[in-house]
């Protein structure tokens, strides 16, 4: 095995129906959608040709997994298999025999989407009347229950300004952690380009998230699609005489590097291709055709990724590559070159700076 990019975290679209419609989806999920998926003995299968190679967390995702009825016969298989499981739902099918088969089936965390404080705004960023009630009552659900859960939000101008007022909800709910998700424009977050937050906002929200961070003792947060904070961390923590200890979550890949796509994470959708996160719509091969490990180990996509001296522009040249890296998933998105700078970072690396 690769050691240097071992596979720590696999997302996997077992279903792409939703019973959602969400502005930003990068699947463009439907309740119609009629892809096959795997079937249950295909998805044993794979579950053990990963964990012949590796023994990643595997996020059990969509679309909505809980439209799946052998959803927690798949959890079962990998939890026996030594596997993390863990499942990201949007909290509409959650109750009390939901997450009885949870704890059952040896899932051991849940995240749950949370784009607004609001009923009004999360709604509206759902295109579902009572999503947010939805997740109000999920949350409730898993704390009687004892199940660990993490909130997960996106953020466009649309929802821009309830940033600290989620972050302060999720903590009130119980949640593990916080991800602050800052959108990639793909599926049908291409609708909203319009949408995108600026670059020059960016490193404001970033840099308001370090200050929160360092106050913040209650709940693990994490900017997500964000990798210039690793950038951010540095710079501020040589400033200051009080440093930023970041915490890490049990489930997640350590938190000490920005873009980790095609190198420590990827995404197996719903047709069998492996992609190097959810947001990137190019795929590095198809398990029904090769084996997980060949894949990750000898796709021209993934080693072309794992190749920072081969970044263009300012991340070809910036001192933080290293620890950031820029997003891929955003400089394909803009510009269709995947190697290209990060699109939304204003940072100058030194060496392209004027004497």
């Amino acid at each position: 095995m690769i050691t240097e990019f071992t596979p720590k975290w696999i997302a996997w679209e077992i279903t792409r129906r939703c019973n959602l419609k969400c502005v930003h989806c990068r699947s463009s999920s439907l309740i119609t959608d009629q892809h096959p998926g795997f079937t249950t003995d295909e998805a044993f299968k794979l579950l053990d040709d990963i964990a012949s190679y590796a023994k990643p967390v595997i996020v059990l995702s969509g679309g909505e997994p809980l439209l799946r009825k052998d959803v927690f016969e798949i959890a079962r298989h990998g939890t026996d298999l030594g596997l993390r499981m863990c499942m990201a739902t949007n909290g509409m099918l959650v109750n009390d025999e939901v997450c009885e088969n949870i704890k059952k089936s040896g899932i051991r965390i849940c995240s749950l989407s949370l784009d607004g404080s609001t009923e009004e705004v999360h709604d509206n960023f759902r295109n579902q009347k009572g999503a947010f009630a939805g997740v109000m009552r999920a949350a409730g659900l898993f704390k009687k229950h004892g199940i660990e859960f993490l909130i997960n939000s996106s953020f466009t101008k649309r929802n821009q300004s309830e940033i600290p007022k989620i972050a302060k909800l999720a903590r009130e709910l119980g949640a593990t952690a916080w991800y602050m998700f800052m959108i990639v424009p793909t599926g049908r977050g291409e609708d909203i380009m319009d949408e995108l937050i600026s670059k020059e906002e960016y490193e404001e929200i970033l840099n308001w998230h370090y200050d929160m961070e360092k106050l913040e003792k209650d709940i693990l947060v994490r900017p997500t699609c964000a990798p210039h904070y690793y950038r951010i961390v540095l710079q501020r923590n040589k400033e200051d005489e009080e440093k930023l200890e970041r915490r890490t979550l049990k489930f997640s890949t350590g938190g000490s590097k920005g873009c980790l796509a095609g190198q420590l994470i990827c995404l197996i959708d719903v047709d069998g291709e492996v992609l190097p996160c959810s947001y990137f719509p190019k795929s590095a091969g198809n398990v029904r055709n090769q084996s997980f490990k060949e894949i990750w180990e000898t796709s021209e996509l993934f080693r072309d990724m794992r190749d920072f001296k081969s970044y263009k522009g300012r991340c070809g040249a910036c001192e933080f590559v290293h620890v950031c890296g820029g997003c891929r998933a955003r400089a394909y998105a803009m510009t269709g070159d995947y190697m290209g700078e990060e699109p939304f970072c204003s940072y100058v690396p030194v060496k392209m700076r004027k004497p």
